[in-house]
């Protein structure tokens, strides 16, 4: 291959690689949240990254003459699949194909990659990692949605947040949906009106902005148009007037329509259970809570964090929310024959771990390898013995693979991959059943070398590592 054809490495915006300390502390709080969640009682649940697309639903496209925009589709022959964008459409499907066969109510978690065809920046990425939690049956509101509430805050302080560095946004979609009724707006607007309010808190936003995607349009700084739900200007003031509203009870007054009354009880149910348990001091109400999703129809959940974050060009961001989700009671009805309700959470396994990585509050231990030196390849195999004595106690080590580099170049090799400790054996010691250990982490100028006899190699070693 000539010069002018080789390749630029790099990879489309939205995606990452992740590797070193950052994979390592991704995949300490899988494990974390994990347990945590069969600690509350989920099973796990795997589904395949890619749907049948009419199984699948189109909820997320603002598009509506482009509904299947914003998910990555392809041909499969007479059929289109579509790579998930969540893991509530994926468990629609999953528990219409198999009903019979689960208990109900289904409390399933799964943790695997979504996929979403829209703009990156700022912890959004195109392809992340979900970590859900649903209860699917017949139950209690009230209970099923405070266990997810206690349920957010108990995995997010074991992954290593205080109780000052995250609020849980509680809502219910009724709410607006009656406000929504009352007004008459008419069923295409609606979902327009339900995104619109949801974008209140979302950067660039605030009043103003929701105001505009109400009316007839809005630009954005860069000069990019989003049309509006176009309704009057009374209706537009009615919900603004209803954004500004605060506190439950001044809600309770002014909104009196049944829909509206009946989603303010919800609240009040979720949040009388929700004061039995430990972490009602993290809950909070916050009435424009909605849920872009069109799926959503009833308590609604959004965790922020109480602090900002750096991109990576040192600019202070919002990273949004962490973990959110709702009630949806007719996504698993769009299959024939079955009409199961189901409430559930995700938390944004990424974003969260962008979070942690900026917080530095969770210790990371990398475990970063011994390295057995070659110095004679003529003792290749006494050093293969002592990786197999190394490796029989558990300790990570490697062997240098390349017998005719110098002590010098395995040395840099070793200390550009961070291992600890280098174990560095000639003809003396093998003669002298000894071992010569050298301290890669030490001060330099110091003493960092030491030799041992062969026996003591492993206390020796943990005192290092």
């Amino acid at each position: 291959m000539n010069k002018e054809n080789k390749l630029t490495p790099g990879l489309p915006s939205g995606f990452e690689d992740r590797w070193n300390k950052k994979l390592i502390l991704k995949k300490k709080l899988i494990n974390i949240i994990e347990n945590n969640f069969i600690k509350f009682g989920f099973e796990p649940l795997e589904t395949p990254s890619f749907e049948i697309s009419e199984n699948i639903g189109s909820f997320l496209a603002d598009d509506d003459s482009n509904p299947m925009s914003d998910v990555f589709s392809f041909k499969d022959g007479e059929k289109n699949i579509t790579l998930r964008y969540d893991l509530s459409s994926p468990l629609a499907r999953f528990v219409a194909q198999n009903n019979q066969e689960l208990a109900l109510p289904y409390k399933r978690y799964a943790i695997q990659n979504v996929f979403r065809n829209e703009k990156a920046g700022n912890a959004r990425y195109r392809e992340f990692t979900q970590a859900d939690c649903d209860i699917v049956g017949n139950v209690n509101p009230a209970q099923a949605n405070a266990e997810l509430c206690n349920l957010i805050a108990s995995t997010l302080l074991a992954c290593g947040l205080d109780k000052d560095q995250f609020v849980i946004n509680i809502s219910n979609r009724k709410i607006v949906q009656g406000l929504i009724e009352e007004l008459k707006i008419s069923e295409e607007k609606q979902i327009k009106v339900i995104r619109a309010v949801d974008k209140l808190d979302k950067p660039g936003f605030g009043l103003k902005g929701v105001e505009d995607l109400l009316k007839k349009e809005r630009v954005d700084i860069s000069g990019a148009i989003t049309k509006g739900a176009d309704l009057t200007d009374d209706q537009v003031s009615q919900i603004i007037n209803f954004l500004k509203i605060k506190d439950l009870k001044e809600l309770k007054d002014n909104l009196k329509n049944s829909l509206s009354q009946e989603g303010i009880k919800e609240l009040e149910d979720l949040l009388e259970i929700a004061s039995y348990g430990d972490y009602l001091d993290q809950i909070k109400t916050n009435f424009t809570i909605v849920r872009g999703l069109a799926y959503y129809d009833g308590f609604c959940v959004e965790t922020n964090l109480n602090f900002k974050a750096k991109n990576n060009k040192g600019k202070e961001v919002d990273i949004g929310s962490i973990c959110s989700g709702g009630q949806y009671n007719k996504l698993i009805s769009r299959f024939k024959g079955v009409d199961i309700p189901g409430t559930g959470m995700s938390i944004g396994v990424d974003r969260l771990l962008f979070a942690m990585m900026q917080l530095d509050q969770i210790k990371v231990d990398e475990k970063k390898p011994v390295i057995v030196c070659v110095m004679d390849e003529n003792y290749l195999k006494n050093y293969y013995e002592i990786l197999k004595i190394l490796r029989d106690n558990n300790i990570n080590s490697e062997i240098f693979l390349d017998s005719k580099k110098n002590l010098g170049k395995q040395l840099t090799y070793a200390n550009k991959k961070q291992c600890p400790v280098a174990i560095i054996c000639g003809e003396n010691e093998f003669k002298d059943n000894t071992i010569t250990l050298k301290n890669l982490l030490g001060v330099k100028g110091e003493n960092n070398q030491v030799t041992l006899s062969k026996g003591n190699l492993i206390n020796e070693i943990k005192k290092f590592i």
